[in-house]
């Protein structure tokens, strides 16, 4: 009699869970502090995300890179030990993806939105080189076009023949240390995390591979002078581990597809007058901006393309990388 009654109760607590389901919840890290825009762009992400799927797919944020640097949490992405991020792409397992960041691609938005928008030549080759890391590229976020943040006053920002005598800190990324030197200046490759600390104490006297937001969010207090000379076209991507997304029920992940497709649509509207509001916000905080003409951002754009592209591609694969620049018109 204890026998069945046991059964009875086993049988009726399966009855009674049957038809609930487990909500999903994936890790997302990002390189901004807190309330930074991507983080608030990236909590209204998650909240819709949720009211789409019914609550069985949440996003738990992780800002201000406490998983890890944007390198370590995509090698940690390709083998599944972080879920999802929005970062730049790392290019130390695969060279190639240099091409993001490669130098003076685009003139402007409309061209930036061309190459690095949905079926862009930089976006397709991105998504390629993902997929070959068991990384899934659910969507390109436009950020800005970079400039050189400084802790002294600009020597010659105009002219990129013209030797600046300053040292700047630059990512361990070629196309940065080669970009900054043939702007004239004298490159010094060191770690995110150590640049603020690095500028604040001479080691170095600027810092190059951001924009206007990013030296706002993490370099205003040791940045006098902002030079925007449009080093390059700064994208992030939101990546996910393809055996995560393959894992996800089929409607959760046709909702996460969506919704990074209408997050990405949205940045694109949004991204150039951003640029501008925190180029402002800088001013704002007392650097001083320091415009150069299309005069000169044509000349500068002339030279740097003509010392970097060909040390780049050689770096990158020198048919890979051209075949690239091909479809984009360079």
């Amino acid at each position: 009699m204890m026998n069945f009654l046991k059964s009875t109760c086993i049988a009726a607590a399966l009855l009674a869970t049957t038809g609930i389901a487990t909500a999903d919840t994936l890790k997302v890290s990002h390189i901004r502090p807190q309330d930074a825009t991507i983080d608030k762009e990236l909590r209204v992400f998650a909240d819709k995300l949720k009211e789409a799927t019914g609550g069985s797919l949440e996003l738990n944020l992780f800002p201000a890179s406490a998983l890890g640097d944007y390198t370590s949490v995509q090698e940690r992405i390709s083998v599944g030990a972080i879920d999802m991020a929005v970062q730049p792409a790392a290019t130390a397992v695969d060279r190639r993806m240099q091409i993001s960041a490669f130098p003076y691609v685009a003139a402007n938005w409309d061209d930036a939105k061309k190459i690095y928008g949905p079926g862009g030549a930089i976006y397709d080759a991105m998504k390629e080189l993902y997929a070959k890391q068991d990384i899934t590229m659910l969507a390109a976020y436009p950020v800005y076009f970079g400039g050189i943040a400084l802790n002294t006053d600009a020597v010659n920002p105009g002219d990129p023949s013209a030797s600046k005598g300053i040292k700047v800190r630059v990512p361990g990324i070629k196309s940065f240390q080669l970009t900054a030197d043939a702007l004239g200046y004298i490159s010094s490759p060191i770690p995110f995390s150590e640049a603020f600390t690095a500028v604040q104490t001479g080691v170095v006297d600027g810092v190059v591979g951001s924009g206007a937001e990013g030296y706002y969010a993490s370099f205003r207090d040791v940045t006098t002078t902002y030079v925007p000379v449009n080093t390059h076209f700064e994208v992030w991507y939101m990546i996910i581990n393809s055996g995560t997304l393959a894992d996800l029920s089929d409607e959760d992940r046709a909702a996460l597809e969506k919704a990074a497709l209408e997050f990405e649509a949205k940045r694109w509207e949004t991204a150039e007058a951003d640029q501008g509001a925190f180029e402002q916000k800088l001013a704002d905080y007392g650097a001083t901006i320091v415009k150069l003409s299309d005069g000169e951002l044509t000349a500068t754009a002339e030279h740097v393309r003509a010392q970097v592209w060909p040390q780049v591609l050689e770096d990158v694969g020198q048919e890979w990388g051209q075949s690239i620049l091909d479809k984009i018109g360079n």
